[in-house]
């Protein structure tokens, strides 16, 4: 795959061929159970072997440019190419706010579609289900701009799409990668793979989507953002205590210096893209080795790279 070639494609692309793009990989993410190279995928649950090298990518939000800057900086692309055990990890919110959510999905889907195996997607609160949809949602506004007369069929079947990413990503005795946060109730990995199928009688979903850590609270309070919680540090170390886990990486806020750590390093925010409507410093991105056990976030900062 030739990452210039396909970003030049996903600046020209119709609405057919993103509905295409997006058709396969909701067919290849059907399939998707059990055993799959360094994966082992139940329900909406990942697992991914503690081995190899991992790139992690917090929310991009239609930056284009960020996206392919970590690519080529990172030169993951290559590593996937020459090894099976290096994975890639997207924390969600690929679309909205930025002007290049079209072009995003399309080049991550297309990664995607390249290395099956090697990428994983997960769910963001911008990917929530109808009930939980982020307001403002410019997704349409965007689609309707690109795609001219043609734009419902490629926004619906985005919007198809997001029933289908992943809910977590478990690194045995290592991390626990979601889009948001925690729900004080999670005691098993089960609740993590099942999530999408107890919402919403059970809050698991909304919190993996849209909660935020903090560093005031005892336990939890309701979130300002409308869904989800804020859950304080004792909550981030009873449910990782429970999942054998010492770390949360999460995205879902945005960071001035592109990550930030919270509950005395329980907790990793990665925040990936910059300019409107954030205008955040920096960006940043995790590529860490998996096989080395972190106790602590603040041993993975000379993994963290900034720009």
């Amino acid at each position: 795959m030739n990452l210039s070639s396909v970003v030049k494609e996903s600046k020209s692309v119709q609405s057919d061929g993103l509905v295409e793009t997006v058709e396969n990989v909701i067919s290849l993410l059907r399939g998707e159970s059990g055993k799959i190279g360094n994966l082992t995928i139940s329900e909406r649950l990942v697992k991914l072997e503690p081995a190899g090298e991992a790139l992690v990518i917090g929310d991009l939000h239609g930056d284009l440019e960020s996206l392919t800057g970590i690519l080529k900086n990172s030169d993951f692309m290559q590593k996937m190419s020459r090894r099976k055990d290096a994975t890639l990890i997207f924390l969600g919110d690929y679309g909205d706010r930025g002007a290049s959510s079209a072009e995003v999905y399309y080049t991550v889907l297309r990664l995607k579609l390249a290395f099956p195996e090697q990428i994983v997607l997960l769910r963001g609160n911008h990917e929530s289900p109808d009930d939980l949809m982020a307001s403002p949602h410019d997704l349409p506004t965007q689609f309707q701009a690109r795609f001219k007369e043609n734009w419902t069929a490629a926004y619906s079947k985005v919007r198809e799409l997001f029933a289908y990413l992943y809910n977590a990503v478990l690194v045995d005795e290592r991390y626990l990668l979601v889009h948001g946060g925690l729900s004080p109730d999670i005691t098993t990995a089960q609740d993590l793979a099942h999530a999408h199928l107890t919402h919403p009688e059970k809050e698991f979903l909304e919190d993996l989507l849209w909660s935020d850590p903090n560093d005031t609270v005892k336990t939890v309070l309701h979130s300002p953002r409308g869904a989800g919680k804020l859950f304080g540090k004792s909550v981030s170390e009873k449910v990782l205590r429970k999942l054998n886990i010492n770390i949360l990486i999460r995205g879902h806020e945005q960071c001035e210096e592109g990550f930030k750590l919270n509950h005395d390093g329980k907790v990793l925010t990665l925040f990936s893209r910059k300019g409107s409507p954030y205008f955040n410093a920096h960006g940043a991105y995790l590529q860490m080795p998996l096989s080395e056990k972190f106790e602590n976030a603040q041993q993975l900062i000379p993994w963290i790279h900034k720009f």
